[in-house]
């Protein structure tokens, strides 16, 4: 039987990171909707790719353009 998980739920702290790396609400809310896409009905696998984007973002291997630029492709596709 399927447990959904609550709506607040986190497995992942990426928020935590987002911030540490700079991205703004906006930002992290239009990526954390084309993630969520990506995975529908797995939120642990959702959380765990924006934390590495997140990461990727502060430790700068990636832009927030970056990971808007991926973010609106998911959406096109």
């Amino acid at each position: 039987m399927s447990n959904p998980d609550p709506p607040n739920s986190e497995y992942f702290d990426y928020r935590r990171v987002a911030r540490e790396a700079g991205v703004s609400d906006a930002d992290l809310g239009e990526i954390e909707a084309a993630v969520r896409t990506e995975y529908p009905g797995d939120r642990m696998m959702a959380e765990l790719r924006l934390l590495r984007t997140m990461r990727a973002i502060r430790d700068r291997f990636a832009t927030v353009a970056d990971a808007l630029l991926e973010a609106r492709r998911s959406d096109a596709a």
